[in-house]
């Protein structure tokens, strides 16, 4: 594994923004050497760490970037399918990344393997381990067990939190884990302002994870063009 090089990655990623760079399968922007260039453009602009999905892009965002590189495999379109198995997270590890990021909810995983043996999978490997949660309970579950970070990411998106999906961060969340975890907690989320960024540095979060609202066009596009389309209406 080749990893960010200088300093330890959790110390270089404290109070600083990490933008995800991740496009859907079928779109334009679905290939690993894109996702390189949108990945150094976002670290020209200033994003100290990178947040990226499948080995390809993973292996070639780690060949042109030395930030922190948060790495994930998505499996599948339901239920667990962020890195969802101790295999996925180790291959996630080999293609470069620092941190493998997974799914940490209370779901049950599709190779029936508890969630732990994810994390241990990781850190017997030397890397870290971010869980992606969607409850306060999940939060806490995933710190005992040893993840390095905790994400917010989930919150909205599991059936337990559907009411809770605002168009906004889950800030909340966000504020009631950095109050009682002692691992850092990431803000991950429909963040799509500065403004929201700053919010949740406030509320305790560690680090921010800007997704959509810096690299996916095609939302941004969709987003100016309802309002183009509500105006004519």
């Amino acid at each position: 594994m080749s990893g960010a090089p200088e300093g330890s990655v959790l110390d270089r990623l404290r109070g600083t923004l990490i933008v995800s760079c991740q496009a859907y399968p079928g779109e334009p922007m679905r290939d690993p050497d894109t996702m390189r260039r949108v990945a150094l453009a976002a670290r020209d602009g200033g994003a100290a760490g990178i947040r990226a999905q499948g080995l390809d892009d993973i292996q070639a965002i780690r060949g042109a970037l030395d930030v922190p590189l948060i790495g994930l495999w998505k499996d599948g379109a339901e239920g667990v399918y962020i890195t969802p198995t101790a295999r996925h997270a180790r291959a996630v590890l080999a293609a470069g990344a620092d941190v493998v990021a997974l799914d940490a909810t209370d779901r049950p995983r599709p190779d029936g393997r508890p969630l732990a043996a994810s994390i241990d999978a990781v850190r017997a490997a030397g890397g870290l381990v971010m869980a992606d949660v969607s409850t306060y309970e999940e939060g806490v579950r995933a710190a005992r067990l040893g993840a390095d970070l905790v994400g917010t990411t989930l919150s909205g998106y599991t059936p337990a939190t559907y009411d809770r999906k605002a168009a906004g961060p889950d800030l909340d969340l966000v504020e009631r884990l950095a109050g009682a975890l002692d691992v850092p907690v990431v803000a991950e989320g429909r963040i799509h302002s500065p403004g929201q960024v700053t919010r949740a540095l406030e509320c305790g979060a560690y680090a921010v994870v800007v997704g959509t609202a810096i690299t996916h066009p095609t939302t941004l596009t969709r987003w100016f063009a309802d309002a183009v389309a509500d105006v004519r209406v």
